[in-house]
């Protein structure tokens, strides 16, 4: 079954779809254009031997009425005249002109000189070649001039024109199509550039990029955005191969211990002490545990990319209070009514990662306190963190020399899991020396 036009044309490519529309449309605008042309060529002639043809007529009808007419009539340009009596009888007549034939009857004299205008009249059954422009004036004593120019000059212009036109314009057209086939084929040449990029990137070449044009126009503009797209990519494929790279080197080690233990207790089994080794096995299981907790937990931020899994309304100061109650060594200095729009579950989370590494670091307390402007701190007066580190502690898998036990230090994700959920609530976490300790200083936006 063949194909509708319309689905043949959405198959054809963009260069020959935009050729052929332009060259559709100009061809639609010349051959208006040249019908316009001929329309007031021809009528500007007519004009012309109207008012020619009229002024001769006029000056008939005044030596008519002077009564100073001679026999032939005399016309400079051509000019057929024929005076016409009251009865009917022509009585003056230019050179060589009909004596006995008027070239209107008496009724289209009438309807002439009626309407005020030139009439067209076939000159063939009066010998003469060609259609006549006739103009018809009234003078004294019942005389009728009646005056006609032949017009086969002009239509023999009008033709040339018009066969000028029938062939000029579709050899315009063919020349601007060309042209335009030209032209569009050099602006999508960078998208085929663009294309031939984008095909040979590949698994194993993701660091090119795309040909960027030198103009500054909307191709400039799609490179660019994809350029960036492509490195925004690139940069997650390679946080996520890092991620799975130190979260394989961090389970390998708990992994390790496990079988480690099992190996030994099984070998040995009259001189083990089971109880010892189920507790082992049960403390690198829990740190198993943790750490697949906070992997989710971060899978489960980048997946949303940086949004709340909920933006509800949180009474932010009773998370604080339920969090800090389950620590025995924290201390609540102000807890301020505060309202903020988010994940109750994800708040709580990053107040308990926070705590728990006070908690962890601290030699006598942790101090909590929310102020009533959505400024969350909490302190310790632990070994605290050098400057030039507390910047670097928010990246993923990163431990201090002084953190760096897996039993003591966790897996480096903890601030890590701060930072993302609160940049996704729309607030910051900084951290500050606290003289001694530590302070972080987490700021979200209030609900108005």
């Amino acid at each position: 079954m063949a194909d509708s036009p319309l689905v043949w044309w959405r198959r054809q490519g963009l260069r020959f779809r935009l050729t052929a529309a332009a060259a559709a449309v100009l061809a639609l605008a010349l051959a208006l254009s040249a019908s316009v042309l001929v329309s007031v060529l021809e009528r500007a002639l007519m004009d012309t031997v109207d008012e020619s043809t009229r002024a001769q007529a006029q000056a008939v009808r005044v030596a008519a009425d002077a009564g100073t007419l001679t026999s032939p009539i005399t016309t400079h340009d051509g000019t057929i005249v024929q005076v016409i009596d009251a009865q009917g009888r022509i009585t003056h007549v230019t050179y060589g002109t009909d004596r006995l034939v008027p070239l209107l009857d008496a009724g289209a004299r009438a309807k002439v000189l009626a309407h005020g205008k030139a009439t067209l009249l076939d000159g063939r059954p009066y010998a003469i070649p060609g259609f006549l422009r006739v103009v018809v004036l009234s003078a004294d004593r019942g005389l009728t001039v009646v005056a006609a120019r032949p017009i086969s000059e002009i239509q023999t212009s009008l033709v040339t024109a018009g066969r000028v036109l029938l062939v000029g314009t579709p050899a315009l057209v063919v020349l601007l199509a060309v042209a335009s086939w030209l032209m569009i084929g050099r602006t999508l040449s960078p998208i085929a550039a663009l294309r031939r990029g984008a095909a040979d990137i590949t698994h194993t070449a993701r660091s090119r990029r795309l040909p960027v044009p030198q103009s500054r126009d909307e191709v400039h503009s799609l490179a660019t955005t994809l350029n960036g797209m492509l490195a925004r990519l690139e940069e997650a494929e390679q946080r996520q191969r890092a991620l799975v790279s130190d979260a394989a080197h961090e389970l390998r080690s708990p992994l390790a211990s496990i079988r480690l233990q099992l190996e030994v207790a099984l070998g040995h089994p009259d001189g083990q002490d089971w109880q010892e080794t189920a507790e082992g096995v049960l403390e690198d299981t829990l740190r198993l545990s943790r750490l697949a907790e906070d992997l989710l937990a971060l899978a489960r931020l980048d997946e949303r990319g940086g949004v709340p899994a909920r933006r509800e309304p949180v009474d932010l100061d009773e998370v604080v209070r339920q969090t800090v109650d389950r620590y025995a060594e924290a201390r609540l200095a102000v807890c301020d009514p505060v309202v903020v729009r988010g994940d109750a579950l994800d708040l709580s989370r990053v107040l308990t990662n926070l705590m728990d590494n006070a908690v962890r670091h601290t030699t006598t307390k942790v101090e909590v306190a929310l102020t009533a402007d959505g400024v969350l701190t909490v302190t310790d007066d632990g070994p605290g963190i050098p400057e030039q580190d507390r910047e670097r502690v928010f990246n993923r898998f990163t431990r201090l020399d002084t953190g760096r036990s897996r039993d003591e230090g966790g897996a480096g994700l903890g601030l890590a899991i701060v930072r993302e959920t609160v940049r996704a609530h729309g607030g910051t976490v900084i951290l500050e020396d606290a003289g001694p300790g530590l302070r972080a200083v987490v700021t979200l936006p209030r609900m108005a």
